[in-house]
């Protein structure tokens, strides 16, 4: 087995658009409004909320996942002919597959509804989508 070496940048760029994602797909143009009533919170308590904190978190978090698909769906990708496809169909078995039914499993236990499970079951979906995409058309 051959060493692969990362694309960082394709990670960075990767983690940042999922963070965009989530901008558009909880804001209330999208499915912020449902997202608040599915999860029991108010506007008062999001803005309450320590956004430096809430938003330099989930960036980090977002470029460990990204690292981490970029590992392992990298390789597989280096030499395929469609590796945007190839790199898009890994992410959407990972956000379908992992993410979304970890969403569920966690959801049922917690009494959630299934607007909650997916809404941000979904939203991982698209995320890890558009990461696949962009980390296996870039190797």
């Amino acid at each position: 087995m051959e060493a692969f070496e990362p694309n960082l940048l394709a990670v960075v760029i990767a983690a940042l658009v999922g963070f965009v994602v989530g901008g558009l797909w909880y804001s209330p143009m999208l499915l912020g409004n449902a997202w608040m009533k599915a999860a029991g919170v108010t506007e008062e308590q999001i803005n309450a909320g320590n956004k430096a904190k809430i938003f330099g978190i989930s960036l980090i978090a977002l470029l460990i996942m990204s690292y981490c698909l970029e590992m392992f769906i990298g390789p597989s990708t280096a030499s395929a002919a469609n590796a945007w496809g190839m790199g898009a169909f890994y992410g959407f078995l990972t956000g379908f597959g992992w993410i979304f039914f970890a969403f569920v499993v966690v959801g049922l236990f917690e009494l959630r509804s299934w607007a909650y499970m997916l809404i941000n079951g979904g939203y991982w979906v698209v995320t890890m989508t558009l990461m696949g995409a962009i980390l296996g058309g870039w190797n």
